[in-house]
């Protein structure tokens, strides 16, 4: 998201993919994980399906809502005319042939309408077309306007003016930024304003009963580093038992541990109020299931994309896959690879199960007109 409003997804805490051609990063090698074994290794980063035709039943009206906000984006002068990607060119024009395409094909069903998208399939993590699919939320918990002995933990706003900003350490740790008139609100768990930051937004409720939506605000400049793979090579978790819940879990368990840990990861993310809805770098508002961060290197945003969505039952286990029309408007600092988006999951509780389980294997296509 610019980084934007709602960041790199819960997992990009838990396992931030490497871009490798020659095979899936050991972090990402656990039972039932979706990877397609028997796949071939594709001819470039972009390999046109030949004979693919799209679905009738995809054009659900989520996303025919979405993509109307999808097509505000992409009629902004601001967006780049055109995407020079590896191997692939793609038009501003043709980002928008597609969206009215669909929208006319909902409009006017016909049975050829499926056949008028050019599909690319992207060479994902493997160089064979295994794209991990991770999930992102926003969180919802309480906070203060004042401090007091409990909620005593700043969610701040952005300061201005600085060319080199403090990193995490010296902000939760050392009081970098107290006392400039930055803070927003006050929270009782330095670990819930961590998670926060980790997704990029949150909906916060103060003492008054009243709730705020908090927005991305900007980032510190600092590199960003996943706190699963600092615990997987601390031999705390493995591959398969890391999760933003075990990651919760041990902070809780080693409370004089937290600054050790946390501090390992010197990104940091301010936050801004305003806004009624949640939205990603694209700015328009996201749709659950349907809205996906990617890295614009090889996904521009405003772009629409046809996934294999892997599908998780109540335990998180893999029961199979699906097929879903999803909407390029979002972007994160842990998604630098074509072999990863992150999926939108709404907000709350149920959201944040969705996200805390999903890190598994499928495959995308982008779609263009013929």
């Amino acid at each position: 998201m610019k980084q934007h409003l709602l960041w790199f997804g819960i997992a990009s805490l838990v396992l931030s993919a490497c871009s490798q051609t020659s095979g899936i990063h050991q972090s990402n090698q656990f039972d039932n994980n979706g990877l397609d074994k028997k796949a071939k290794l594709l001819s470039g980063t972009y390999q046109l399906q030949q004979g693919a035709a799209l679905k009738a039943q995809w054009l659900t009206p989520e996303l025919l809502s979405g993509l109307e906000e999808q097509l505000k984006y992409l009629n902004k002068k601001s967006v780049a005319q055109q995407h020079n990607l590896p191997g692939l060119t793609i038009t501003k024009s043709q980002l928008q042939q597609s969206i009215h395409d669909l929208l006319q094909w909902a409009e006017h069903p016909t049975a050829q309408g499926g056949k008028a998208f050019a599909l690319h399939q992207l060479s994902g993590e493997d160089g064979k077309g295994n794209v991990q699919f991770t999930g992102y939320y926003v969180p919802v918990f309480k906070v203060r306007t004042t401090a007091n002995a409990e909620y005593k933990y700043p969610i701040y706003r952005k300061p201005a003016g600085l060319t080199n900003y403090p990193n995490r350490e010296q902000i939760d740790f050392e009081q970098a930024l107290a006392g400039q008139g930055l803070e927003l609100f006050y929270s009782n768990s330095l670990v819930d304003n961590f998670f926060m930051q980790v997704q990029g937004s949150g909906v916060v409720e103060d003492e008054y009963g009243q709730q705020h939506l908090l927005s991305y605000g900007g980032g510190n400049g600092h590199s960003y580093r996943s706190l699963g793979k600092v615990l997987i090579e601390m031999g705390e978790y493995t591959a398969d038992t890391i999760s933003a819940s075990a990651i919760k879990e041990w902070l809780a368990k080693h409370p004089h541990r937290q600054r050790e840990l946390m501090s390992r990861n010197p990104s940091y993310t301010f936050f801004s109020k305003g806004l009624d809805k949640p939205v990603g770098a694209a700015n328009v508002p996201l749709t659950p299931l349907h809205s996906i961060a990617v890295d614009p290197a090889f996904i521009p945003l405003g772009s629409v994309v046809l996934a294999q969505v892997p599908v998780l039952d109540g335990k998180g286990e893999l029961t199979g896959h699906e097929f879903r029309l999803m909407l390029a408007q979002d972007k994160g600092a842990a998604i630098k690879t074509p072999g990863r988006i992150d999926v939108y999951q709404g907000i709350g509780d149920e959201a944040q199960q969705r996200s805390d389980s999903l890190r598994h294997y499928g495959k995308i296509w982008l779609v263009l007109p013929k």
